[in-house]
């Protein structure tokens, strides 16, 4: 364990502009880095819950908000530390009270695809899957319905996605094209070896690494099983790369601890393919003046 905050975990990510790891804290509100970078605390108190969030080309922290996308600024040196607000991108499905985005990560070429979950108590699959871009909008993907939308992921490539259902217990693939938000040859990919499937990412040699009832699996290219990792003190709630050469693997438990992998089990193990930055069209002098810090 590296460190805990907070009172649960949900989705990681490596911000490479700050050279740390991000996460929202959904029954907190809050947004924690890890490093602490200078230009901000390792928490910042949201005015809103969140549970997926990509970093944007502008400097900013896209966050999937319930039933809302919105974009937030990060506090800069000098300034308070004052509850992030929201700028509202898009509100999804607005006439179906009962879903809310429930994961999400951007495309090989910087669009924001994402799910959402059924919230009440029947489990009925009434979930869909999106692509969201500034140039195009929101974008409903043609994927089969979900009671929860997970494990959505791309190829080195971004040629191909894979996604999941947590009720449900299989990983599936399929065609994918960014520009126009096409799906095709919808096939599995794995069968789960625990329920409840959770994140997921891909490695550089094509490897999956999927969070599933709280352990972390690793399959390869094939969907073939290749260890599995479980954590000794709660469950794994997300994973991602990090690192200067991506050479890093943390695991993020469901309570609110970050976790990296012991000396024996780093031996060998393949960097990861970075994110891409969610284009945003915002200035592009913070992103810069940010990563120069």
């Amino acid at each position: 364990m590296l460190l805990r905050v907070g009172q649960a975990g949900c989705a990681l990510r490596w911000d490479a502009a700050a050279q740390c790891w991000r996460w929202p804290d959904p029954a907190g509100s809050q947004l924690y880095a890890w490093p602490a970078p200078p230009v901000m605390p390792s928490g910042v108190r949201m005015l809103e819950s969140a549970c997926a969030m990509a970093c944007a080309s502008s400097g900013r922290v896209l966050l999937g908000l319930g039933k809302r996308l919105g974009m937030v600024e990060l506090p800069q040196q000098g300034q308070p530390n004052r509850p992030l607000q929201a700028q509202v991108l898009v509100t999804i499905d607005a006439a179906e009270p009962r879903t809310n985005i429930s994961d999400g990560c951007t495309d090989r070429a910087g669009n924001f695809v994402f799910g959402t979950a059924n919230t009440g108590q029947d489990r009925r699959p009434i979930g869909s899957f999106y692509q969201y871009s500034s140039r195009y909008g929101l974008r409903r993907l043609a994927l089969p319905a979900v009671a929860r939308a997970t494990s959505i992921a791309f190829s080195p490539d971004g040629r191909r996605m894979v996604f999941a259902d947590a009720v449900r217990g299989a990983i599936l693939q399929c065609d994918y094209d960014p520009e126009r938000a096409k799906v095709s040859n919808v096939k599995p990919f794995s069968e789960l070896l625990e329920q409840g499937a959770g994140a997921a990412i891909f490695d550089r040699a094509g490897n999956l690494w999927s969070v599933q009832g709280g352990v972390l699996v690793q399959y390869d290219r094939d969907g073939q099983v290749l260890q599995q990792i479980a954590l000794a003190r709660e469950a794994a709630a997300s994973v991602a790369f990090g690192g200067a050469d991506l050479d890093q693997l943390l695991v993020l438990g469901a309570q609110g601890g970050l976790y990296g992998l012991p000396p024996d089990l780093l031996k060998g193990l393949t960097p990861g393919v970075a994110d891409a930055l969610f284009r945003d069209g915002g200035s592009a002098s913070s992103g810069s003046a940010r990563a120069g810090r």
